[in-house]
């Protein structure tokens, strides 16, 4: 459920008006985001325009969206520079003559050698903003937003490492953040809410080709098979099967993917004692057989990892 790999390696510094165009991810399984330090920004994506930010508010784009922040007048935005010096993040400025920004900017990465965290950011919306500053659940985050901070000012040695694993940190705090102020939750993250189910979720998670039977799911949490089966139901909108015939063909899909394993080799390590059966299972989610699916080789298209809602 993390990243495999979090940068954070821009800071900006500007003055209204300003605008900073971000092109969207070149490869799926990678999440921009930005930290508004201080000051102010308005957010536009997609159909969304207009969206207001503050200090103390975190935008992560899950599936990559390209996105624009600004400030003020756009048509007479001063062009951005990089400023020479800082070795730890590149710095941005425009020298602008109004009220200031600061804005922290990264990735989270989640497609490496074919890996792309389970088919979670196909779980999120296509914009997830915190506003930490007015959420009382979120004290851990804005503590670590200061610390962040506070190393990105003033660089000292070890501070590369520091802010790669407060970076990775990050992510975490910034999940739980958004499940607290979501009135409503899609798919796993309403199974990870529940705290009396997330011991089956984390089992199916680290182990999706174990022999999961709805006995020893609902045994790891301590419950009745009926009352699991009803909860879980509830959470998901999905029965314990078939969440883990989805987390399979994720798995799968990445596998494929990645390009290392036959076919049948595959069926084996995502829990499929037959060929046949995983052809099967596969081409009911994905559309295609697996394949067919290797040789596109594209993930962005029908078969990518699938959400479970």
């Amino acid at each position: 459920l993390y990243p495999l790999h979090t940068a954070l390696d821009v800071r900006c510094h500007f003055g209204a008006p300003w605008q900073l165009v971000h092109p969207g991810s070149s490869g799926a399984g990678i999440a921009p985001y930005h930290l508004i330090v201080k000051g102010s920004a308005v957010l536009d994506v997609g159909p969304h325009a207009g969206l207001a930010l503050q200090a103390g508010d975190i935008v992560m784009f899950p599936r990559g969206d390209a996105h624009q922040l600004s400030v003020g007048d756009t048509a007479v935005a001063l062009p951005l520079k990089a400023v020479p010096g800082n070795a730890l993040l590149q710095e941005l400025e425009n020298g602008g003559p109004g009220a200031a920004t600061d804005i922290l900017c990264g990735e989270f990465r989640f497609r490496e050698q074919g890996v792309d965290g389970g088919g979670l950011l196909a779980m999120l919306p296509p914009v997830v903003i915190v506003h930490s500053a007015d959420l009382p659940e979120a004290s851990s985050l804005r503590h670590l937003l200061s610390i962040l901070q506070a190393e990105a000012d003033r660089p000292r040695p070890g501070s590369g490492a520091i802010l790669g694993h407060l970076a990775s940190a990050l992510f975490a705090l910034l999940i739980r953040a958004w499940m607290a102020q979501s009135a409503t939750l899609p798919g796993l993250f309403a199974v990870l809410a529940e705290h009396r189910l997330q011991a089956a979720l984390q089992g199916m998670l680290a182990q999706p080709e174990a022999a999961w039977t709805l006995e020893s799911l609902a045994a790891s949490c301590h419950m009745s098979r009926a009352t699991f089966a009803r909860l879980f139901k509830q959470a998901a909108g999905a029965t314990p099967a078939e969440v883990l015939a989805q987390l399979r063909m994720a798995q799968a899909a990445r596998l494929l993917e990645q390009g290392q394993q036959a076919v049948g080799q595959v069926a084996e390590l995502v829990g499929y004692q037959s060929e046949a059966a995983f052809n099967r299972a596969f081409k009911r989610q994905f559309g295609v057989g697996p394949g067919a699916y290797r040789k596109r080789g594209d993930p962005d298209g029908p078969g990518s990892a699938p959400s479970i809602a």
